[in-house]
C-alpha cells in the first residue's frame, strides 16, 4: 500500500485529476486547515493558547521559472510578518526546490538569505526542509553556507537514509538545528532502510546520541515522528544521562495524534505541529497517506455522501 501511494504522489494524470474531486478534497482538510495562510494561522490559535509552537510550510515543489522562486521568498519574508502580527509562536519552513535550487543554486541561496535575516530581525526561525535522495547533498550544502551567516536556520534530515549519521556528523561543527524524521519518499534499499523497525532503530540511535553528544551546546532538536512510543523512549534513554525534556521539541503535523500533541504539552515536552497550506497539497497528501496507510480509510469514507 505504501508504495502503491508513493507512485501516485508521482503520477502526473493523477496529480492534475484527483484535486478536482470533492472527497478529495474533503479528506485533505485532515492534515490542512485550508489553502491560505490565514486558514493555517487561525487554526494555530488554540494550539497557542495550549502552549504548543507552530511551523508552516506552504506547499508546492520544483518550480520551473526563477520568478517563481521570487514570488515565493515574497511570500515567506510576508508570512513571517503575518504570524507576528497575529501574536503567534511560529516559524517557516521552505523547501529549497521552491527557491530555484534546481535552477539556480546561488539564487535560492539569495533567497533563503533573505528569508533568514528577515525571520531574525523578527525573532523568530527558518527550517529547510528535506525532499527525495537526489537533493539531500545539494541541501546539505546549501545549509553549510546559509548558517555561515545566518544561525538562525535549521535543516530536516531524514532517519531511513543510511547516510544520515554521517550527515549529522559532519554538520556538528556548525552547532546546527536539525529536525529528524523518519522519511516519505520511495528510496531504494541501497541509499535508505525500507523496514519500519530498522527506520525506528536508526531514529532512536541518530536521536539519542545527538542529544548526549551536544549537551551544554547551542543545538536546536526537533523529533518530526508521530510515534509517542519512539518519543517517550527517547526522552528516557537521555534523562537517565542527565538531560531534560527541554532539549528537544516534539514536532508533529497539523491534524494527526492531535489529543497527544496536547498531553504531551501538558507533561512538560516543548511541541511544535506543522500546518501545511496552498494549492498545490496533492503530492505532500499522498506521501502523508504513505506514512500511515491506515488513513486510507478515512480517505474511502469521505467517498460516501
Amino acid at each position: 500500500m505504501r508504495r502503491v501511494l508513493l507512485w501516485a504522489a508521482r503520477n502526473r494524470w493523477l496529480k492534475e485529476h484527483l484535486p478536482r474531486f470533492r472527497f478529495m478534497r474533503r479528506a485533505v482538510r485532515r492534515f490542512m486547515p485550508g489553502e491560505t495562510l490565514e486558514d493555517a494561522l487561525a487554526a494555530a490559535l488554540p494550539l497557542e493558547a495550549a502552549g504548543i509552537g507552530t511551523l508552516y510550510t506552504r506547499l508546492g515543489e520544483n518550480l520551473q521559472q526563477v520568478a517563481e522562486a521570487d514570488e515565493v521568498a515574497a511570500h515567506y519574508i510576508g508570512a513571517i510578518d503575518k504570524i507576528v502580527a497575529a501574536g503567534i509562536t511560529g516559524e517557516v519552513s521552505v523547501k529549497p526546490t521552491q527557491l530555484g535550487l534546481d535552477l539556480d543554486p546561488d539564487v535560492c541561496l539569495g533567497h533563503l538569505e533573505r528569508i533568514a535575516a528577515h525571520a531574525a530581525t523578527a525573532g523568530s526561525y527558518l527550517w529547510i526542509d528535506m525532499e527525495g535522495s537526489a537533493y539531500v547533498e545539494a541541501t546539505i550544502a546549501l545549509y553549510e553556507r546559509l548558517r555561515a551567516t545566518q544561525p538562525k536556520t535549521g535543516i530536516c534530515l531524514q532517519a531511513y537514509l543510511r547516510r544520515t549519521a554521517a550527515d549529522m556528523e559532519r554538520l556538528r561543527p556548525l552547532d546546527p538545528a536539525i529536525r529528524l524524521v523518519k522519511g516519505a519518499y520511495d528510496e531504494k534499499a541501497s541509499i535508505a532502510y525500507r523496514d519500519r523497525h530498522a527506520v525506528d532503530a536508526n531514529f532512536l540511535g541518530l536521536a539519542v546520541r545527538f542529544l548526549i553528544d551536544g549537551r551544554g551546546r547551542p543545538i536546536r532538536f526537533g523529533l518530526g515522528t508521530h510515534d509517542v512510543a519512539l518519543i517517550e523512549q527517547i526522552a528516557a534513554q537521555i534523562g537517565a544521562a542527565g538531560i531534560g525534556l527541554d532539549a528537544f521539541q516534539v514536532e508533529m503535523l497539523y491534524g494527526i495524534r492531535t489529543n497527544e500533541q496536547f498531553r504531551l504539552a501538558r507533561e512538560g515536552y516543548r511541541v511544535q505541529t506543522l500546518v501545511s497550506y496552498g494549492e498545490y497539497w496533492y503530492p505532500w497528501y499522498m506521501r502523508r497517506l504513505a506514512e500511515r496507510p491506515a488513513n486510507v480509510r478515512f480517505v474511502l469514507r469521505q467517498m460516501l455522501p
